[in-house]
């Protein structure tokens, strides 16, 4: 499967920003999907998960109530909303896949990965 994540960019501290990340190559709808990020020197990081239906999604509390995950089936496409940002939101964020149900938090648990897609909070 091929991940192509777009949307990111520079925004100011409490603005919003959609990520969309574009999937082909294998039916979307058995996989489910994840975004995760990478700040400089930092380890790559669970951001937040959705399974394959699109009814269950699950955050990490530092995202929570601020950010979205969503799909779109018909589109073969996934999103990530993120609202209020924050500086500490600034990171390259990736679009994550895996056959199944999926909704882990670890990395080694995906399949396929996105190129990534930069996101800067100015403050």
């Amino acid at each position: 499967m091929q991940l192509v994540e777009s949307g990111g960019g520079l925004v100011q501290a409490g603005g919003s920003l959609r990520l969309s990340c574009a999937a082909s190559g294998r039916t979307f709808r058995t996989h489910a999907f994840g975004w995760f990020r990478q700040a400089p020197g930092k380890e790559r990081e669970f951001v937040a998960a959705i399974n394959w239906s699109g009814d269950n999604t699950n955050y990490a509390d530092s995202v929570k109530g601020r950010f979205t995950i969503s799909r779109d089936n018909a589109e073969n496409t996934v999103y990530l909303q993120m609202n209020s940002l924050k500086p500490e939101d600034t990171a390259v964020y990736y679009c994550a896949a895996v056959f199944g149900y999926g909704m882990g938090h670890e990395v080694r648990e995906y399949e396929f990965w996105g190129q990534g897609t930069q996101v800067t909070v100015s403050s």
